[in-house]
């Protein structure tokens, strides 16, 4: 996490510039919305940090949980959905057979 992700979260929408990594290096040039402290930045860093520490698991959990079409088709398969759902799926089935 950095100037440009703290930036991005506390003002979206805002027009500004960023030369390397410190406050100094800002040019703001939204003059209708106030440029944030260095403070402010700097604890908003740390906050993105936090929770980006704290999702963790999600980023790890994603490349390894089957695809959405598998989980779907699983539960349409184990008799899950309400009726008019496997209606719905029934009939795309029924429109797109497998070969």
């Amino acid at each position: 996490m950095n100037i440009v992700n703290a930036l991005f979260s506390l003002r979206p929408g805002a027009q500004w510039a960023v030369n390397g990594n410190t406050y100094d290096g800002i040019q703001w040039l939204s003059p209708d919305i106030p440029k944030p402290s260095e403070d402010e930045i700097a604890q908003e860093i740390e906050r993105l940090k936090a929770e980006h520490e704290r999702t963790e698991y999600q980023r790890q959990r994603k490349p390894e949980y089957p695809s959405i079409g598998d989980q779907l088709d699983a539960l349409f398969h184990a008799g899950v959905f309400p009726p008019e759902m496997a209606a719905q799926i029934q009939a795309i089935k029924d429109k797109y057979p497998k070969p």
